[in-house]
């Protein structure tokens, strides 16, 4: 039986892969927290695969976030990807590990490369500013695992995932990315529109929050907190202008495809890196209607001209893992309904 182990395995992907593994036989899955293991710590990171040598490893471990996120944290947010990444591969080369699936993100593109974007695109132009710092760790660490492959004759394979959302995602309304930023403004938005305030209570303390909460909170400081991060009784304030457009796709169809990668490629088959794509996008004024209906929000959107749009598509091109046997089943309508209960049903 393979010995796998997912590196971030509390996060989105990570928790997505182990139980998609689960879900298939694989019951010699090595995972660590991070009090028992820090990634950052070179030392410890060849301590841990020294003593439990694992076969095949998921680079699923990593600081993210969004537009804000990103903007506000550059500094951390390439140092921490880097040193992370670096370390293990590093000790994924030392230690001998038959493969290596290094998890990307479509931000390594350049901000205005041709639609749909293709593997070959990688550092063709200028990224998009608002996660360049972010971007520019994900590319090191493509890089290190080609070149390698290239010199040590590893087995390590980069695959790039589209933007994700699925279980034990991240609601914090200051670091969240795109789809569970927008599925709680809404919901906040309604519980508003409700007058919901018991609701509205029990959302904070089940979900962090990531601006300061007063002690002792009334309805009207608590509507007005809410205001601040664009949930209203009457509308839900979105970024930009709704004209770009994303791609989205559930963490479980994206763990599926890891899976998949891991037991039938290796590197020296399909190359330095593959998208995982449906190859199909979405421009944001439709999403954000899609996600009114869901929520049943009843009020307005409006949009914050004032507040960046980021790159103005993100569509990857899915040839490369279609040619290679695969594709997404969860449809995005179905996706975020699922998101949405399971949010509120936490």
């Amino acid at each position: 039986m393979r010995k796998i182990y997912v590196a971030g395995h509390k996060g989105l992907v990570g928790s997505a892969i182990v139980r998609k593994l689960k879900l298939k036989g694989y019951n010699n899955i090595i995972v660590r927290d991070h009090e028992d293991l820090d990634l950052s710590d070179q030392a410890q990171v060849n301590y841990f695969f020294e003593k439990e040598r694992p076969e095949y490893v998921f680079l699923a471990a990593a600081k993210v976030g969004g537009i804000l996120a990103n903007s506000t944290y550059p500094a951390d947010f390439i140092y921490q990807n880097l040193i992370i990444g670096t370390n293990i591969v590093h000790a994924g080369y030392k230690y001998g590990i038959k493969k290596l699936i290094n998890l990307g993100s479509s931000c390594i593109y350049p901000r205005l490369s041709s639609q749909p974007m293709k593997e070959e695109a990688l550092l063709s132009g200028y990224l998009e500013p608002t996660n360049e710092a972010y971007a520019v760790a994900k590319i090191a660490i493509i890089k290190l695992c080609h070149y390698y492959n290239e010199q040590y004759k590893t087995n390590f394979i980069s695959l790039m995932p589209t933007n994700q959302y699925g279980p034990n995602d991240n609601f914090n309304m200051k670091t969240a990315h795109l789809l569970p930023m927008l599925v709680r403004r809404f919901h906040l938005a309604k519980l508003l529109n409700q007058e919901n305030f018991d609701v509205i209570r029990s959302d904070l303390a089940k979900h962090t929050f990531g601006y300061a909460m007063p002690e002792e909170c009334d309805n009207e400081v608590l509507e007005k907190l809410l205001n601040s991060v664009g949930a209203y009784k009457d509308h839900v304030e979105v970024w930009g202008d709704g004209s770009v457009y994303r791609e989205l796709m559930h963490s479980d169809d994206l763990a599926d495809a890891c899976v998949y990668i891991m037991e039938k490629y290796d590197a020296k088959d399909i190359g330095e890196l593959v998208n995982i794509t449906s190859g199909e996008d979405i421009q944001l004024c439709e999403l954000y209607e899609i996600i009114k209906e869901v929520v049943g929000f009843p009020g307005e959107i409006k949009y914050d001209r004032t507040k960046p749009n980021g790159m103005p598509r993100k569509l990857m091109d899915a040839t490369k893992i279609r040619s290679l046997g695969w594709h997404p089943k969860i449809l995005l309508y179905d996706g975020i309904k699922i998101f949405y209960e399971s949010y509120v049903n936490e």
